[in-house]
């Protein structure tokens, strides 16, 4: 995020209520924050089942923030996107998740337009992107074949 053109100041932080991402939530807002010039506009959670996600969905998109950052079980962030793009001005392509997200089931839960653009990071490192419903990996760079 920080290597994102134009720059990403301001953000708004997502989570659903699972421990795992309520901890990542946490440590990205308390990082994030301890940098100059970078502000969380606002942390939103959800449930992992509901009856409806339009109220946890309206408050995530209330704010017009440079990106939205997500930490959440697939299953819940499935939902809770189909509501965001159904009924509010969230953009997926300013939208960066964390490993968790980066499943191959994702884009088939939601659609293959739902999710477009979004991205996040992997486990070890590395990029995910939602490509026209596929979850994108780059691919690792070749084995040196020098001793």
């Amino acid at each position: 995020m920080t290597a994102a053109r134009p720059r990403i100041g301001t953000v708004v932080v997502g989570h659903s209520r699972d421990a795992a991402s309520r901890a990542s939530a946490a440590a990205f807002v308390a990082a994030w924050s301890a940098a100059e010039e970078r502000t969380v506009l606002a942390t939103v959670d959800w449930p992992e089942t509901a009856a409806s996600w339009l109220r946890p969905a309206n408050r995530f998109a209330a704010w017009e923030p440079d990106a939205w950052v997500v930490a959440a079980a697939p299953l819940g962030w499935a939902q809770m996107s189909r509501r965001l793009r159904q009924d509010t001005i969230w953009d997926p392509a300013r939208t960066y998740g964390f490993a968790a997200l980066g499943d191959s089931r994702l884009p088939a839960l939601t659609g293959p337009a739902a999710l477009q653009g979004m991205h996040g990071v992997t486990a070890d490192g590395g990029v995910w992107t939602i490509d026209r419903g596929w979850l994108v990996r780059p691919l690792p760079p070749p084995a040196s074949d020098a001793p």
